[in-house]
C-alpha cells in the first residue's frame, strides 16, 4: 500500500523509487502482483508516466485514509508511553489567518513542543469538508450547518457590519441600519464567503437597492479596498479586527432586526477518535475560545497607531 500510494502521488515508479529508496523493480513488482490479484490494472501505464485508472483511484482513497489511521494509531501507542508529541492538523477560514489562532499556536508549541501542528486556511465550506472526511483533526468555521457527523466543541458569536476607514461619518458609530448603505459605493462579498448570503437577505427584506461598486470573493481583498478607501465593505466583525484595533479601519455594526449574529464554530467529527496530541490541542483552543467573541468589537480611538 505505500509502495501504491507514492507511485500514485508521483506519478512515477522511478521518482517513488528515488523517494523510497527502494529498487524500481521491486516496487514495480509489488504493483504488478496486486494487479494480477484484483484481476485489473491500477495503473495506465503511459509514456509520459503513470496514471491511476478508475479502480486505482478508489484504492488511492483508501490508502490515504490508511495512512492517516496509521498515524493517529502510531500516536495513541506513543499517548500509552507517556510521550507528549504527534501531529496536529487544524484547518480555519482565512479571516483566522491573523489575530488570535496565531497567538494561540505560538503559546501552545511553547507549552507543547513535541507537537507540531499544520494549519490550513481554507474556505469557509472547505472547513467543513475537511473534518466530515478526516483530513484534519478539528477545524474552526462560520454557520456549521446541522448534522450529526459535525460535532460543535465551541462556538462564539460574530457580528455583520461595515468596514470604513477610520476617518469616514460610519466610524462616529457603533451600529447603523442597512438603509444608511443606499447612497454609499460598497464593496461587497460574493460566493463563497458565508457572509455572501447575509448581504443578500439584507436586500431583500430591506428593499434597498446597493450601490456594488466592486465585489469579491476575498476577504483580505475586501479589506484592502477598504483600507484604499474604494468603497464601503461589507465584513464580519473578526475579518477587520486586527486593522480596527489598530485604528486603520473601523467597523460598524448593522443594527436591523432581522441580523442576527454568525455563529464561529470549533468542530470536530463526531465519528473520528482524537489522538492524545489532537486532544490536548483541541482542549487548549476551547478553553481560548470566547475570545473569538467579537460581536462588540470597538474601534480604535482617533490617532491610534497604525
Amino acid at each position: 500500500m505505500r509502495y501504491f500510494v507514492v507511485v500514485g502521488r508521483l506519478g512515477s515508479i522511478r521518482k517513488a523509487a528515488d523517494e523510497l529508496n527502494i529498487a524500481a523493480s521491486a516496487i514495480d513488482r509489488q504493483i504488478l502482483n496486486v494487479e494480477a490479484e484484483l484481476g485489473m490494472p491500477l495503473f495506465e501505464r503511459l509514456s509520459s508516466g503513470m496514471r491511476l485508472t478508475a479502480a486505482g483511484e478508489l484504492l488511492m482513497a483508501s490508502g490515504m485514509r490508511w495512512e492517516k489511521n496509521l498515524a493517529d494509531t502510531l500516536s495513541q501507542i506513543e499517548d500509552l508511553r507517556g510521550i507528549k508529541r504527534g501531529h496536529v492538523e487544524i484547518a480555519v477560514i482565512e479571516a483566522l489567518a491573523k489575530g488570535h489562532v496565531p497567538r494561540l499556536v505560538k503559546a501552545i508549541d511553547a507549552r507543547f513542543p513535541g507537537i507540531s501542528i499544520g494549519l490550513r486556511v481554507r474556505e469557509n465550506e472547505e472547513v467543513r469538508d475537511a473534518v466530515l472526511d478526516a483530513s484534519v483533526d478539528f477545524g474552526i468555521m462560520l454557520e456549521p450547518q446541522s448534522t450529526r457527523d459535525l460535532t460543535v466543541r465551541a462556538f462564539a458569536e460574530v457580528a455583520l457590519g461595515f468596514v470604513t476607514r477610520a476617518d469616514d461619518p460610519f466610524a462616529a458609530s457603533d451600529s447603523v441600519r442597512f438603509t444608511a448603505c443606499a447612497d454609499r459605493d460598497l464593496v461587497v462579498p460574493s460566493e463563497p464567503l458565508a457572509v455572501a448570503a447575509q448581504v443578500r437577505m439584507l436586500e431583500a427584506t430591506t428593499g434597498v437597492l446597493i450601490r456594488q461598486r466592486m465585489e469579491s470573493d476575498n476577504v483580505q481583498m475586501i479589506v484592502s479596498l477598504a483600507l484604499e478607501g474604494a468603497g464601503t465593505g461589507i465584513l464580519t466583525s473578526i475579518d477587520a479586527v486586527s486593522e480596527v484595533q489598530s485604528g486603520q479601519l473601523a467597523f460598524t455594526r448593522i443594527s436591523d432586526p432581522t441580523v442576527r449574529p454568525m455563529v464561529l464554530a470549533l468542530c470536530t467529527n463526531t465519528s473520528r477518535t482524537l489522538s492524545f496530541a489532537a486532544s490536548m490541542v483541541l482542549s487548549e483552543f476551547e478553553s481560548q475560545f470566547p475570545r473569538f467573541d467579537y460581536t462588540n468589537i470597538c474601534n480604535a480611538a482617533p490617532g491610534a497607531t497604525q
